[in-house]
């Protein structure tokens, strides 16, 4: 695949039903637990801590996430769990599913989703909780959970009606309606729709694009536009302010406007 990262500097890793691989300034986690991408606990847990690593690392700047192959993106989570009834197996899941796709929403950089393909339940809430989100034309987005007698439990109630509001959130999660790729573009659930096949390239695109901002001033300005959705104006307003001259103790702010006046790049420390 030719990316515009192509050509920098990749590492791969492995962790429970993931693959990490790091290209310059960004992190590109796959779910690969075939054949549909399924969450387990482990890989749920897996993937906490793996945000968690990311965060500490000054290096990467924003993250990518995509399913295994060319028909899932991930299909949330294996119903056989649920079977029996079993509350505590319950609780235990949801935690997980929550602790997972919340480290997610306050990954300090800007997180991508890379949608190939069904997006289902706890798939569609793991995109939900990241910033942007990129579809190919063949994907469909839904949370089915009422259907079968459940939930979205991984914040799916919250995200979804913040993004696309009320009346399209409960026509997905009270009516079971599943949604195409173009519809979900018309209502404000993703981002962008593409070709079959371009989701990554399109979101290592948008990755890069990060890469040549400050870290430290994306990762306030995140912050401050998150925190519309908890405050009041007024409070979040004041917090902008703060914010702002927050910036001027850090190197980048002044490396960024030096390398403004000196007509050229800034070299980003994030620090």
């Amino acid at each position: 695949m030719s990316t515009p990262m192509s050509t920098l500097m990749s590492t791969q890793q492995h962790y429970t039903n993931l693959q990490l691989e790091k290209i310059g300034h960004t992190a590109l986690i796959v779910i690969d637990n075939p054949p549909a991408n399924t969450w387990t606990a482990d890989g749920l847990q897996a993937f906490r801590e793996l945000i968690h690593r990311l965060n500490e690392e000054h290096d990467i700047y924003s993250l990518v996430i995509t399913g295994k192959g060319n028909k899932f993106f991930s299909a949330g989570a294996d119903l056989k769990l649920f079977a029996d009834g079993d509350k505590a197996m319950a609780l235990s899941m949801a935690r997980r599913f929550g602790e997972a796709f919340e480290a997610l929403s306050q990954f300090r950089g800007v997180s991508i989703a890379a949608i190939n393909g069904y997006a289902m339940g706890g798939g569609l809430e793991c995109a939900l909780a990241c910033d942007l989100r990129i579809a190919e034309t063949q994907a469909q987005l839904a949370l089915p959970e009422a259907t079968v007698g459940l939930l979205p439990c991984a914040g799916g109630t919250q995200n979804l009606a913040w993004l696309v509001g009320e009346a399209w959130a409960k026509r997905m999660i009270l009516c079971g309606e599943r949604l195409d790729a173009e519809t979900a573009l018309r209502i404000g659930l993703v981002e962008e729709v593409v070709a079959t096949g371009s989701a990554l390239e399109r979101a290592l695109a948008l990755a890069a694009q990060v890469a040549k901002q400050s870290p430290g001033s994306v990762r306030a300005c995140k912050r401050l536009i998150q925190a519309a959705r908890q405050q009041p104006l007024n409070t979040a307003l004041a917090q902008e302010r703060e914010a702002f001259l927050h910036l001027f103790d850090t190197h980048d702010q002044k490396e960024g406007v030096a390398a403004f006046l000196e007509k050229r790049s800034p070299i980003w420390g994030n620090q």
